[in-house]
């Protein structure tokens, strides 16, 4: 092929690439209004087990949800919904990310509890597919990734805003090899995306007291997709600035370092993000947290919302029979995030405090991927005995007292 059909090629693809995302823009610009929980009976809950590790820990997670909203089932208020067709497998055999079948089943729920999917990988065995987390945030159109990560005895309170359709990823499978030489990929940033990923962002700090915004670019480099995420950033805080709020931005680069400094760290409050960056910073945030076992994540849309872990799959975990080891803590968090989201604010705060007692204070049983470790469901079974018990909220102070003793 002559190096002018290459370029032809490339630029027709390209050109078919600017169509769809011209379009894309069009309806994000529509108003479409937040749903309310409060106006829908039964709030039906979607649980994609996905793959890998994913059916251990989701049935871990799920059981918990069943457990905390019983009274819900009974009365019609709440239904469940097993949604099975998110493995590698089936995805594989259908040839796309999302089967239109299972997208059907997931567009008639209103909130989804997801666990881990394998996205292929150039090599592995599997054919080039793309991201089911990535189709499925484009799909419905959950357009932020909401992380928050708690570690109290390290005065750490951090809330992440990952901006979710735009970015490096939007067009992740899509990219072209336009000579045997020359590869190239494609970022996206538009105007609504990023002013509706930072204006909730500013909103969430208003409405929880949180003083500081940091914006995280690269946009020193990245001039036009990053710079123009900063500049929406910096218009945006203009009306916050009467509710005390500040912006700050910081480079991705040295922001990973920022995370691991123990004199800086405590000062960060909530951070946005574009796409891939996102993706980076939560993954050292969890691990900060404990690991990223221990990190779940919402990802939100005005019509749909969907929570999971934040890790993947694990399939060494799998192969070498080690699944029932897994630490389902991550979709456990995921879950609160779930009940907090429907208006379920009681016991989200429940699980979420049992969650923190066992994980990060008393840490009675403990999670190491292996024999020698929890099972998850015992694990499980560990929370949900925290969420029971009368001491709950009593004992949770008394380690929050500790932890700011031991701060201090």
């Amino acid at each position: 092929m002559s190096k002018e059909k290459q370029i032809d090629d490339a630029v027709q693809h390209f050109r078919t690439l600017l169509t769809e995302q011209v379009d894309r823009v069009k309806t994000m610009k529509k108003d479409e209004a937040w749903v309310d929980y409060n106006t829908i009976s039964p709030i039906i809950i979607g649980v994609c087990w996905g793959d890998g590790i994913g059916e251990e820990i989701s049935n871990q997670a799920q059981h918990i949800l069943e457990h905390m909203l019983n009274e819900d089932v009974k009365n019609g208020s709440v239904e469940f919904r097993i949604i099975k067709g998110l493995t590698i497998e089936n995805r594989v055999e259908h040839k796309t990310a999302i089967p239109d079948d299972v997208l059907a089943e997931l567009k008639q729920c209103h909130v989804i509890l997801k666990g881990p999917t394998t996205t292929p990988q150039k090599g592995d065995k599997w054919p080039n597919i793309e991201s089911a987390n990535v189709a499925m945030r484009r799909e419905l159109d959950l357009f932020a990734c909401v992380r928050p990560v708690r570690v109290p005895e390290h005065n750490i309170d951090w809330t992440f805003f990952r901006e979710n359709t735009e970015g490096a990823y939007v067009l992740g499978s899509r990219g072209i090899d336009v000579t045997e030489d020359i590869s190239f990929d494609f970022k996206v940033i538009t105007q609504p995306g990023a002013e509706r990923i930072i204006k909730l962002a500013f909103e969430y700090a208003k409405q929880n007291n949180k003083k500081k915004v940091t914006v995280v670019t690269k946009s020193n480099v990245v001039k036009t997709t990053d710079g123009r995420f900063s500049e929406t950033a910096h218009q945006i805080a203009k009306q916050y600035v009467n509710d005390g709020i500040i912006l700050d931005e910081w480079y991705i680069d040295i922001m990973t370092a920022k995370l691991l400094d123990p004199a800086r760290r405590h000062e960060f409050q909530v951070m946005v993000l574009p796409n891939l960056y996102g993706d980076i910073l939560t993954d050292e945030a969890g691990q900060i947290q404990g690991g990223v076992g221990t990190a779940g994540s919402s990802n939100i849309g005005k019509r749909y919302a969907m929570f999971e872990a934040i890790h993947g799959s694990a399939p060494r975990m799998v192969n070498e029979g080690r699944a029932k080891y897994a630490d389902p803590s991550s979709m456990i968090k995921a879950a609160a995030m779930l009940l907090a989201h429907i208006g379920k604010t009681d016991a989200s705060q429940k699980l979420g405090k049992a969650l923190e007692i066992c994980s990060q204070f008393e840490k009675r049983l403990t999670i190491t991927g292996r024999e020698n470790g929890s099972t998850a469901a015992d694990y499980a079974a560990y929370v949900l005995e925290w969420v029971s018990s009368p001491k709950l909220n009593d004992t949770y102070e008394e380690y929050l007292k500790k932890s700011a003793t031991s701060v201090t």
